[in-house]
């Protein structure tokens, strides 16, 4: 009999593919060698290769389309040990490399030895000593450097201004000290607070926040407090004096000459101004307001504190003592405070949450954090407005929600005959909700957590029933113990099981807000403390599609339904796709945007088992089969 050679040319590229990066395997294990407390790199098995095309087998490593390493993203893992930068330049293809949120110590890793680097991410450890000055010298490709709460010293590394597309410097929270130099980048955005800089900020940097400066001896634009004139030529000042006094001379003269011609006309405007912003104290005239946006909002931490600090300028200013006068009504507790709607004297409404979990968070490294979540502007996300820092207590500002949260609406008790929320709305705010979560994704690439507190009480409504995402973006600042005790994020298979979070955790929480909405059931593991195991609601939900797979699993109070129940179950099947345990085989946030983004109220049923990157989500049959298949992976423990 012939051997079936046609077999054999079948399964090679398969083999070929899976084992493509094989020589880089030793290279990756003499490198863990050097770590240690590795207890999450056990699945570095030298049998396995670490790509299977873009998917990675490995924990902690990033794939290129090509099936070779591309990066090393180790973080939040508590190692320590030796980064060997020789043997990672060994790896033809690495891009990128984040050591973020362990324990690393010692001088920093020469990172000039990978010249092809886009990213370097070292925040969050215990580095420490000078940064040598050409560390960065001719790393053409370099668009992020983070070194944020470390503990370097000395100066701020010149060959850093000559990467010409770096777009992200973050340096605060360490000890640098002498003058920052110049950056000429466009769309540079750098963070120095914190440090022990002195002097002029250099022009390149004059666009840059105020707060990105706090806790420095710096001057000029754009902090509010003014430089000194140099006192090393007495000569230059001496003359620079006189010239500015006979300026003034001139000036004075002039304004004396025409204040005397128009004294009656200007003195009768001031006094009509000075009595109308005493009639109406809420009330700023241009240049107050002007004044207010450029100098108060965004002075240092140190000149105000106790008070409220505003991290946007388009909101009514007011007082500490202000909130503590106006009328309150309780809005509820949750698992970080309580919180309150306040009416403010001139009739605005404000949501204040009080959080107690919070004492290990130093001030400026709250203030620094605070202000980067109030430059955030997108449709779907409830804006912060301010923040009042205290040790044993901090409290979030943000607009009131007219509607109140998307669980009111969806666990409420309703009368007889009364409507829930119809399958329009909730399509609306399902994907209004994605795209807040894209948006989040997008500004806070550094974080395994954009948002990390993910669920429908964090899900409020405005008065059109437009979806405002909520507790954002705050698993950086709440007490570790705390967080893990009652964060959504800390409920997916990955932390449950393996005590970890990856960027894929948001998505796990989005599956099952999805499953919620469409079931109008609550995932009642979120109640329990601790680590979450398996939702009670992705088993039901599981149970009843694969028995049934019928339109039963859909909430009996959502209305608006007619020809719409291909759709629904197209949102039900992402649903899933999202909150699959297997993390590697669960969808990315992009593929899911693209996906709800494409469904309509009303549509022809469609279907296709999950899988990474959507593209089987085409048009075919759905099938028993095809469900069950699809649903078997879900329960699969990690």
């Amino acid at each position: 009999m012939a051997r079936p050679y046609w077999r054999i040319l079948f399964i090679f590229p398969i083999l070929q593919t899976v084992l493509s990066d094989s020589s880089e395997i030793p290279t990756l294990i003499t490198f863990k060698s050097s770590l240690k407390s590795t207890e999450e790199l056990t699945n570095w098995d030298p049998n396995v290769a670490p790509c299977n095309l873009d998917k990675e087998n490995w924990n902690g490593i990033i794939c290129g389309k090509d099936g070779s390493v591309f990066g090393l993203r180790l973080e939040n893992m508590g190692l320590t040990g030796t980064i060997d930068m020789d043997m990672l330049s060994g790896l033809p293809g690495i891009r990128t490399l984040s050591f973020a949120n362990n324990s690393f110590g010692g001088a920093i890793p020469d990172v000039s030895k990978i010249r092809l680097l886009r990213g370097i991410y070292l925040s969050n450890n215990n580095f420490s000593g000078a940064i040598r000055d050409d560390m960065f010298e001719g790393m053409s490709s370099m668009r992020r450097v983070e070194l944020q709460n470390n503990k370097f010293t000395g100066l701020i590394p010149g060959s850093l201004t000559g990467l010409s597309i770096l777009v992200d410097l973050q340096m605060q929270d360490n000890e640098f000290g002498g003058e920052i130099p110049d950056f000429e980048q466009k769309g540079l955005k750098a963070n120095f607070a914190n440090n022990r800089l002195l002097g002029r900020i250099p022009p390149g940097l004059e666009n840059q926040d105020p707060s990105s400066f706090a806790g420095n001896n710096v001057c000029g634009r754009p902090v509010t407090t003014p430089c000194k004139i140099s006192k090393n030529n007495k000569h230059t000042r001496t003359k620079l004096i006189i010239s500015i006094i006979a300026i003034l001379a001139i000036i004075f003269i002039v304004l004396l000459v025409f204040r005397t011609r128009k004294a009656p006309e200007n003195d009768y405007k001031n006094h009509q101004t000075t009595k109308l912003n005493r009639n109406n104290p809420y009330k700023t005239s241009t240049k107050e307001l002007h004044m207010q946006s450029d100098d108060e909002e965004n002075r240092k931490w140190s000149q105000n504190r106790g008070n409220v600090e505003f991290v946007r300028s388009d909101r009514e200013r007011f007082e500490l003592q202000d909130l503590l006068r106006a009328s309150a009504d309780v809005l509820g507790g949750g698992s970080f405070g309580s919180s309150y709607k306040a009416v403010l004297l001139g009739g605005t409404a404000v949501v204040v949450k009080r959080f107690r979990e919070m004492n290990n968070v130093r001030k400026e490294e709250f203030y620094v954090h605070m202000t980067r979540l109030g430059r955030f502007s997108h449709t779907n996300l409830l804006p912060l407005v301010a923040f009042h820092y205290k040790k044993d207590e901090k409290l979030l500002i943000t607009d009131f929600a007219e509607n109140g949260s998307l669980a009111s609406h969806l666990h409420v008790k309703r009368k007889a005959n009364e409507p829930g929320l119809d399958w329009p709305t909730r399509l609306k705010i399902i994907k209004g909700v994605t795209q807040g979560l894209a948006y989040l994704y997008n500004e806070l690439p550094h974080l395994s957590l954009p948002h990390g507190h993910l669920k429908s009480s964090n899900v409020l409504l405005d008065n059109a029933f437009n979806p405002l995402l909520a507790d954002y973006a705050l698993s950086p600042l709440v007490n570790k113990h705390h967080g893990q005790e009652f964060m959504v994020a800390y409920k997916s298979p990955e932390f449950t099981y393996q005590d970890r979070t990856t960027s894929k955790t948001d998505v796990w929480c989005l599956g099952i807000l999805i499953l919620e909405i469409l079931t109008g059931k609550f995932p009642a593991n979120y109640l329990k403390q601790g680590k979450g195991g398996n939702s009670d609601l992705e088993t039901w939900v599981n149970s009843v599609v694969r028995e049934e797979w019928t339109g039963e699993v859909f909430d009996k109070d959502m209305k608006g339904t007619k020809n719409s129940e291909g759709e629904m179950l197209k949102l039900l099947k992402i649903g899933m796709c999202c909150c699959e345990w297997n993390v590697d085989r669960r969808w990315d946030l992009t593929v899911a945007v693209e996906k709800i983004g494409e469904l309509r109220e009303r549509g022809e049923e469609e279907w296709s088992s999950c899988t990474s990157d959507g593209d089987a989500y085409s048009s075919k049959g759905l099938t028993d089969d095809d469900f069950s298949f699809s649903m078997t992976g879900i329960n699969s423990k990690p």
